[in-house]
């Protein structure tokens, strides 16, 4: 099938009612599926939901990882709580602990900044730009060369694009068939407003975390604030707060079972087109490799907790995702297992083969030989993911990160912008200086040296020839964990980039400073460059390798399903989308239902008193009292607490708004069921729940516990 045939049946996005569920829907798509979104009870006009600069799409705004929404024309936005959880480690203390009081700023002026790299990302315009990327490739390109044109494309585009206060990126669908040019404002004063404590916002914590029933009262909210002139601008005592065009209304009455509901959303990333040897190696080595890293950064930082209580505030933001990481990955591990997901890609694959096949012609017989071809470049790939995943330890540890990133951004500085590399052009600049602005409130010597530690003893365990040079000599033997130890003691005694200042110093720096510098940090930064390009410049030409064999697989994908009726949506890859459906429980084994559902009576037989199911004393009390302030349900007749619903969502939808039949606010989107965890590979229907906190339990925390009526007043909610 030519191309065109090809996108006119992406954007076509056929889909039978059986699938309506799935699917994580780009905007364009929409009115293509008007009838399915009218069956499951939508009331808005689908076409509606295009415009991005209307209501209600107008209010959904991205914070760079996860979404939140405008609910009040001074810049409120509201999104989870554990969104919001960097901006209250930010400015917690082990003496004044945010994130377990809780905080409520009464007017502008009591409002906390965010960390310095806080953004709102408020998306105005998306613009297919396929042609203008790939228009210059040809195929007897090597794969240094695709990606070289791809990148030098990319900047171009977005260099035309960028306005002042303005942020454009081209995003990549399905692997690269096609691109597209995202252009939103971006807002860098970022305040926190208020959070309820940790006893509600992480009720049940990682215990609970991916299950249902759940009784999480995730949400909190933040504040957008610009210069006096209404442009963008970093924190600032004169700025003002932020006038959006539209706001999300709130539907305080909430959503009862079997009510239409959608998300709209910033998912961040989906495998469901990958192959099955790329199934079977998550589950092989990926997963089981990153579970026992994860525990092991999460023991050392526990212990140096241990030994420093102002460790668990400042690790506190990274403690909690890698717990949620740790959780994810095994459920991801079991889901796959359970849905025998290989066999499953296997058979996808065997068909898809056998279709081409039977299509017969040139132009399908190559498809199948680009397919084995990328089988075959995937496999090859494989051989240095040890070190790759080894280097990327090293490179997160946060000492060491600030000196590899102020070495490199020195010298692609000397380099005319489009020729700096992606990630140090001028317009990364203020992103990397309050990267390293916000250091200084999350950072612990002593952790951030056993972390390196543990990094490099596994570095010493690679094979030789996976070394590095600069790296060998400066360990110069070390190859047992006490002479690493020691060798990374030296190397944070001997460098000065612990201290904010002096970073803000070399963030200033030339090439040749940096060069001459006598940190130790610095000087094995400088050290290792050339060789940590070199790799770069590997893993480059293998994305250009990619940029061509995986946009071909693609192609017959799409061909495919659309010959079958089946959905054609692209994969999550953190721009914005919409996904529907109903409010409804799940049944997910033998004998066991789950009503849609949990309430506060839940909360009451949840609680021990004990972290994670220490509800507030006055929480149980008025629970017990049934004192409800008029925010419970009457078909239920209590407070409904969360809700499930068969929406396909994933990480970076967190804080997305869940939006009624008339695009009202019911509730946040903020986790999934245990079933729904490898959904990532994977999407079933009928296990398949997205978990949202509700807007009645939402409004009756704000009003009842924390006497937040400042904050719904702000939103036009009346109090009761």
């Amino acid at each position: 099938m030519r191309r065109l045939a090809l996108a006119a049946a992406l954007a076509a996005g056929l889909v039978p009612a059986a699938h309506a569920v799935e699917g994580m829907w780009q905007p364009a798509q929409l009115p293509k599926i008007a009838g399915t979104l009218r069956q499951h009870g939508l009331k808005l006009d689908p076409a509606s939901l295009t415009d991005l600069t209307a209501y209600p799409m107008g209010a959904i705004v991205s914070l760079g990882g996860c979404t939140a929404s405008f609910v009040s024309t001074d810049g409120l936005v509201v999104t989870n709580h554990h969104c919001g959880y960097g901006a209250l480690q930010y400015n917690s203390t082990k003496d004044k602990n945010l994130i377990e009081q809780g905080f409520l700023a009464k007017n502008f002026g009591e409002e906390l900044p965010g960390s310095p790299d806080m953004r709102v990302f408020v998306t105005e315009e998306i613009r297919d730009v396929t042609k203008d990327v790939t228009g210059k490739l040809t195929a007897t390109m090597t794969g240094q060369q695709r990606y070289d044109a791809i990148d030098r494309a990319k900047k171009e585009l977005v260099k035309a694009c960028e306005t002042d206060g303005y942020r454009c990126d081209v995003y990549t669908f399905h692997g690269g068939y096609s691109y597209q040019l995202i252009r939103q404002l971006e807002i860098k004063d970022v305040r926190l407003v208020y959070a309820p404590p940790e006893s509600i916002g992480k009720f049940g914590g990682d215990v609970d975390n991916w299950m249902w029933p759940r009784h999480t009262g995730d949400f909190s909210y933040l504040r957008a604030y610009v210069s006096k002139d209404g442009k963008s601008a970093t924190y600032s005592k004169d700025n003002v707060p932020y006038h959006p065009k539209h706001v999300i209304k709130v539907n305080p009455q909430g959503v009862e079972e079997g009510d239409y509901v959608m998300v709209v959303g910033y998912p961040g990333r989906t495998n469901r087109y990958r192959l099955a040897q790329e199934v079977q190696s998550a589950i092989d080595w990926s997963y089981p490799t990153q579970i026992k890293l994860y525990q092991e950064q999460l023991d050392t930082i526990a212990a140096n907790g241990k030994r420093d209580p102002e460790v668990t505030v400042k690790y506190a933001s990274l403690v909690a995702g890698l717990n949620n990481y740790l959780k994810n990955f095994g459920g991801q591990l079991e889901g796959l297992r359970r849905a025998d997901a290989v066999a499953v890609k296997q058979k996808q694959e065997a068909d898809l083969t056998a279709w081409l096949a039977k299509q017969g012609g040139a132009e399908n017989q190559a498809l199948a030989g680009d397919i084995a071809q990328l089988k075959a470049k995937l496999a090859e790939y494989q051989a240095t993911r040890e070190r790759d995943l080894d280097l990327m330890l090293i490179q997160r540890t946060q000492l060491f990160s600030a000196g590899v990133r102020l070495a490199r951004l020195a010298e692609e500085r000397a380099k005319p912008d489009m020729e700096r590399e992606t990630g140090f052009q001028q317009r990364d600049e203020v992103r990397i200086e309050g990267a390293l602005k916000q250091m200084e409130r999350r950072y612990d010597a002593q952790t951030d040296q056993d972390l390196l530690t543990n990094a490099l003893v596994r570095y010493a365990a690679l094979p030789k020839d996976q070394h590095l040079a600069g790296l060998d000599t400066w360990l110069a033997g070390a190859n047992t964990r006490p002479a690493i130890q020691a060798k990374v003691a030296s190397l944070y005694k001997g460098s000065k980039l612990g201290d904010t200042a002096e970073r803000m110093k070399w963030f200033k720096a030339d090439a040749k400073a940096v060069a001459a510098s006598d940190d130790s940090m610095l000087k094995l930064a400088h050290a290792l460059l050339p060789e940590l390009k070199a790799i770069q410049d590997q893993d480059d030409a293998r994305d250009g390798e990619l940029a061509k064999l995986r946009p071909r697989y693609m192609q017959a994908i799409i061909a495919w399903k659309e010959s079958q009726g089946l959905p054609v949506y692209p994969d999550a890859n953190s721009s914005l989308r919409v996904t529907f459906g109903n409010v409804q429980g799940v049944a997910p084994r033998d004998g066991v239902s789950y009503a849609p559902f949990t309430t506060a009576e839940g909360i009451v037989q949840k609680d021990t008193g004990i972290e994670p199911f220490d509800a507030p004393k006055a929480e149980t009390d008025a629970i017990r009292a049934k004192a409800y302030d008029g925010y419970a349900s009457k078909k239920l007749g209590t407070l409904p607490v969360d809700f499930l619903a068969d929406l396909d969502i994933t990480g970076g939808n967190s804080g997305s708004p869940a939006l009624d039949a008339k695009g009202q606010l019911v509730g946040l989107a903020f986790d999934g069921n245990w079933e729904s965890v490898s959904g990532d590979w994977l999407f079933n229907p009928k296990l398949n729940r997205s978990i949202q906190v509700d807007v009645r339990y939402m409004l009756w925390v704000m009003h009842h516990l924390d006497h937040a009526d400042n904050l719904l007043k702000e939103m036009g909610v009346p109090t009761k």
